[in-house]
């Protein structure tokens, strides 16, 4: 649900780049974008991004191939299986797949997350390893030419600064394949240490298996359903409520370890779209919950922290609005097989008090 949590990490492999502070809710933004925005330039009418993931949406076999010492002068391959399942998210500018790989070690899952800026016409690619599950890695940006995409980033690995690249093949085709290379002298050359090749298994996606031992306490949320939304402005104690419908549609991750939703909020001021990504760490029994506005859909805020007790789910964690540091909190109640009830507060003076801004109510579709 819509939080913005702007926080600043580090930048070793696995790490999230800073974030820029956002404060949530501005009804300025949610005019819809123009047509144009959507283009990349020089593109035709016909070049709308939201078909860029189309050919990915369904479920996959994957045949991976890697390298496994990286820019270490390594010819040292291994081969292995693996299997993913690909969404759609906001309305078509946005994707997660969900990746389990049978790696010589065990079992791996991970998960991509993509959105497409308007602003930048490139998509960002981010991440998600359910072996570090605390945090998002930083992201790829770029964009399709043809049957091909080429997306580039930078991170660090063995405590030096890299840059990484995503490209993708024969999109079109029969077995669509992917490869990742690095490069430890700013582009000058580039290692290629991974690649793998898709065979379709289903064109509508199905939720990949589920992991013994992973915890249920979002199973009641899978699925699909109609929210009904009041809100006010935060930091304020205006008695006036905006109230509004949507839409969420939810997946199961990471073999049950994770699981992300897809949003539609029909606000006054414009349609509003936005991904909620949770991801559980066994470690610190505890969930991170973070979430991908639509409208800044170059970043993802920063995670609130927390779980689930006596029927209850609660998260908190900091965010900057107008300049100032505040707490927020985020709590799931009214839990049945057919509803469920998500509220967030703030408060100014360290967690002592809360003003509740946002109310959803939501009652099962399917």
């Amino acid at each position: 649900m819509p939080i913005i949590l702007p926080i600043e990490t580090g930048t070793d492999i696995g790490r999230r780049r800073v974030l820029a502070a956002f404060a949530a809710g501005a009804a300025s933004s949610l005019v819809p974008w123009p047509a144009s925005a959507l283009m990349p330039a020089g593109a035709g009418t016909d070049a709308d991004p939201r078909n860029d993931w189309r050919w990915l949406r369904g479920n996959w076999n994957v045949q991976h191939r890697r390298l496994k010492e990286r820019l270490a002068g390594s010819d040292d391959w291994e081969d292995f299986a693996g299997r993913s399942a690909a969404w759609l998210t906001l309305d078509g500018l946005g994707t997660i797949d969900d990746n389990e790989m049978e790696l010589p070690g065990g079992n791996y899952r991970g998960l991509g997350i993509r959105a497409f800026d308007p602003a930048t016409r490139q998509w960002a690619i981010w991440w998600l390893d359910a072996r570090d599950p605390t945090r998002i890695e930083p992201p790829v940006r770029g964009g399709f030419d043809g049957d091909g995409g080429s997306f580039v980033g930078r991170d660090t690995l063995r405590g030096k600064p890299i840059l990484m690249r995503f490209r993708w093949h024969d999109i079109h085709g029969a077995r669509p394949w992917w490869e990742q290379a690095f490069s430890g002298d700013d582009g000058a050359s580039w290692e290629v240490n991974w690649r793998n090749w898709f065979t379709r298994t289903a064109a509508e996606p199905t939720p990949l298996p589920r992991l013994a031992g992973a915890p249920d306490d979002w199973n009641f949320l899978a699925g699909r359903w109609q929210v009904r939304h009041r809100r006010r402005p935060r930091l304020s104690n205006a008695e006036h409520w905006d109230e509004f419908d949507g839409t969420f549609h939810n997946w199961p991750v990471l073999g049950g370890f994770g699981n992300v939703g897809d949003n539609l909020m029909r606000m006054p001021g414009g349609d509003l779209r936005g991904m909620g990504i949770r991801a559980w760490d066994p470690a610190r029994g505890e969930w991170s919950s973070w979430w991908l506005d639509g409208r800044m859909p170059d970043r993802i805020g920063a995670p609130l922290r927390g779980g689930f007790r006596g029927g209850e789910g609660v998260f908190t964690g900091e965010e900057i609005v107008d300049g100032r540091t505040i707490r927020s909190r985020v709590i799931w109640s009214r839990i049945t097989p057919r509803s469920a009830r998500w509220e967030q507060a703030t408060s100014t003076d360290g967690g002592t008090s809360w003003s509740t801004d946002w109310i959803s109510d939501f009652t099962r579709m399917a």
